[in-house]
């Protein structure tokens, strides 16, 4: 059977994918790539969680314009400024060395991302954890240039990757390190994925554990 459209790919608590499914009331949700909200599952069931407060009477997204103007890069970069270039006003954005810059920095982040994933899965976990710190930043929304780090600072993929570091930190002996991960990732992961599923259950177990170890190792 094939999906044309509002079908979603159902993933684990870790966004591993599973399968495919339809939700019709979640299909009819507009959507957006600054997102307010997260969509998550909890075996069959999805669950949509806000990850920032939402008005009474706003929708589930950014806005168009400020949403295109971050993720493709013709945002002031002056932070205290709100404009935005339009595409359609006529102006042209010279390839300046800043945007050389920024356009650097999309591969560099892209390479650090693939070859992290490589070593996760030939297991070489020093070179993994080395990486895995370097990805932080392309998963946060304001440590980069835009586009890179277009993710919102609760979203459940930089609380994964809290939580991947923190696991390797762990492995490896560096425990003081991995109790600021994983209270990290919980920071994060609790607003995403609630606190009640057995992964997140897990995670505080994980995470009171290495705060012993710590504490031991300190004595």
């Amino acid at each position: 059977m094939q999906f044309a459209c509002n079908a979603h790919t159902i993933c684990d608590s870790e966004l591993k994918p599973l399968g495919t499914g339809l939700y019709p009331v979640i299909s009819i949700i507009n959507h957006s790539c600054l997102p307010n909200s997260v969509l998550l599952f909890e075996g069959r069931t999805s669950v949509v969680r806000a990850v920032q407060h939402i008005p009474k009477g706003a929708e589930g997204h950014y806005g168009d314009i400020q949403e295109s103007a971050i993720l493709e890069g013709y945002r002031c970069k002056d932070n205290k400024c709100d404009g935005f270039l339009l595409r359609d006003s006529g102006m042209e954005l010279p390839m300046t060395r800043d945007s050389y810059v920024n356009n650097v920095d999309v591969l560099r982040a892209k390479k650090r991302l693939l070859r992290w994933n490589h070593l996760m899965k030939v297991e070489d976990w020093s070179e993994a954890l080395a990486y895995c710190r370097l990805t932080i930043p392309v998963y946060q929304k304001t440590s980069l240039p835009f586009p890179v780090g277009v993710y919102p600072g609760f979203h459940p993929s930089l609380g994964l990757q809290y939580y991947t570091c923190g696991k390797l930190e762990w492995l490896l002996g560096e425990t003081d390190d991995a109790v600021k991960s994983l209270t990290k990732a919980v920071d994060i992961l609790r607003i995403t994925h609630g606190t009640s599923t057995p992964f997140m259950k897990d995670l505080f177990r994980r995470l009171e554990e290495a705060r012993a170890e710590a504490f031991i190792s300190g004595v």
